[in-house]
């Protein structure tokens, strides 16, 4: 256990003796025989407990904890003392003590008190990292969408990261899977270590099954050693299957052991291993109709399918276009040192009508090659490759209208069709449709009547 552990004591026998039993716990352990030299090796940091004696020449322990709290909050304390300080030691919990021992201590004492406190140190330092990982999450354009749809999402994603579900994210390509699956796996309690991520489609079908559960040497021609898989790296950790409608029958059969009992065997040994990890798979394929074809097993579809999550085409909710734009203008003019100052309301105009057969990931590739071409510091149309305003004014320009319609039903459906394509953006709309913003709302708001 990779823990530092401060002993803090005039007696030179109870450092020493603290010392022993705690190196053989596995904590790293460093002396002080007074308050003093204590404190200069808590303010260099790293110290995650303190263990010191009350009573000791100059700076005493109550007055060590109350300096040790004011510049390292988050070192948990443990206090030493005699039966007839058993009161001081009490008062010295209200300061901040985790708990105190008595002299003489028994080793079983001493055991149970440190491992408590580590404990309340390990969960008091996850709280702080997933408290922080949820706020960079919280200041990214997903979490500030103005889609309703996707306001949703991340809410559900807020409930499903902390428990230990099995996620299924659905959606066409470019949409953000791996996004969301990030989200999960960071907000998640094993969000501390690192996710293992695999692309089921771009591994062939001969290799998968060793990389995925790894191999024993001379398991096949050219193992030459033994190769852990990625679901043994991912132990206590989460792994990302992406495109796991692409994993072959063979090792659907033990990605299902995996989901049921936790167990594998490496290829080319019968010892069976145990893994603790979270499964998050995606795809953009429909598993239920590559299960009616048989493709896809119905045993593993419904195992995955304890949590899924649906991810919108960008198309369908284009009013997050305009934040995700300056969120990308932000992100690409930084990594590129380029100042931009904005975007023409043209330009977005354009980026608003256009379809995203890409989704996300489109428009992501589009403004960094506006970003990085840009010369005057202003995003505008001309900037925007000449496919997308050539799309963008085709579509713009093909809203079809059954001859017969009457006058009033075509309004209706010019600006039904005119605020789908600015994403609900009343005043673009109003200046496409040529009319004033406010007329736009009247003429609607005596349609819904």
């Amino acid at each position: 256990m990779n823990k530092k552990i401060l002993v803090v004591d005039d007696e030179i026998g109870i450092r020493e003796s603290l010392q022993k039993i705690l190196n053989k716990e596995g904590f790293s352990v460093v002396t002080a025989s007074n308050g003093d030299e204590a404190f200069k090796v808590i303010r260099q940091g790293g110290v995650d407990l303190l263990i010191t004696d009350i009573r000791m020449a100059g700076m005493d322990g109550v007055e060590l904890l109350k300096v040790c709290k004011s510049v390292s909050p988050f070192t948990e304390v443990i206090v030493i003392t005699g039966y007839a300080s058993v009161d001081t030691a009490v008062d010295s919990m209200k300061q901040g003590a985790y708990d105190y021992i008595t002299k003489p201590f028994k080793k079983a004492d001493i055991l149970k008190a440190v491992n408590k406190a580590i404990e309340k140190q390990i969960l008091t330092m996850d709280n702080i990292r997933m408290k922080e990982r949820i706020e960079a999450f919280e200041s990214g354009p997903l979490i500030e969408s103005s889609s309703p749809r996707m306001r949703s999402i991340m809410e559900l994603v807020r409930q499903v990261a902390p428990s230990q579900a099995t996620v299924l994210i659905l959606g066409g390509s470019g949409t953000g899977k791996e996004v969301i699956a990030d989200m999960i796996h960071q907000l998640s309690p094993r969000g501390t270590r690192p996710m293992v991520k695999v692309n089921c489609a771009a591994i062939p079908e001969t290799l998968i099954e060793s990389e995925l559960f790894g191999y024993e040497k001379g398991a096949f021609t050219g193992a030459a050693a033994r190769k852990e898989g990625r679901f043994e790296a991912a132990d206590k950790a989460s792994i990302f299957l992406d495109e796991i409608g692409e994993v072959p029958q063979a090792v659907q059969v033990k990605l299902l052991r995996i989901l049921q009992e936790g167990n594998f065997e490496r290829l080319g040994s019968n010892k069976t291993i145990h893994t603790d990890t979270r499964i998050i798979a995606a795809t953009n394929k429909d598993l239920p109709a590559m299960v009616k074809e048989g493709l896809f097993r119905e045993d593993l579809y419904w195992r995955l399918n304890v949590i899924t999550i649906k991810l919108p085409r960008l198309s369908e909710r284009k009013e997050d276009v305009p934040n995700l734009v300056q969120h990308f203008i932000n992100r690409f003019s930084k990594k590129n040192a380029k100042d931009i100052n904005g975007i023409e309301s043209k330009a977005m105009e354009l980026l608003l009508s256009y379809e995203w057969p890409g989704n996300v990931r489109e428009l992501e590739n589009v403004m960094e090659r506006c970003v990085v071409l840009d010369r005057d510091g202003i995003i505008g149309a001309d900037d925007l490759p000449r496919e997308l305003a050539r799309c963008s004014a085709k579509m713009a320009e093909s809203v079809t209208i059954p001859l017969g319609t009457p006058l009033e039903e075509v309004e209706r459906i010019l600006m039904e069709e005119t605020l789908k394509r600015t994403g609900g953006d009343k005043g673009l709309a109003s200046k496409l449709l040529g009319i004033s913003t406010r007329t736009l709302y009247r003429k609607m708001d005596r349609k819904e009547d």
